[in-house]
């Protein structure tokens, strides 16, 4: 989207100048990274792959799917991998999600 553009469809909806922008600026970045391999995840021998028996733990995208992560490995996950995922997410997010689920 060209910026003349984005800052008409903005001004029409009410929103603030530069949203669709950022927006686009966001997507960039994330194809960037998928582009370039960049994969931030826990330490995979650290966790079972039939934890993840529906489907291939390659291709798991950690950060957009954290909830499910931490709620299926803490309900069936055994220790070791419960600690990856409290390292890898950090504890404060752990139980953030934990608790939602409650």
């Amino acid at each position: 989207m060209n910026t003349a553009l984005a800052l008409k469809i903005e001004h029409a909806l009410g929103l603030e100048e530069g949203y669709f922008m950022m927006l686009q600026v966001y997507y960039e970045i994330k194809e960037e990274k998928r582009k370039q391999h960049i994969d931030i995840h826990p330490d995979l021998s650290k966790l079972r792959p039939i934890l993840f028996w529906d489907t291939k733990i390659e291709t798991i995208d950690w950060q957009q799917m954290k909830r499910a992560v931490i709620q299926r490995v803490f309900e069936r996950g055994n220790e070791t991998e419960k600690a990856e995922i409290i390292r890898f997410y950090g504890r404060d997010i752990v139980e953030k999600y934990l608790q939602k689920q409650n």
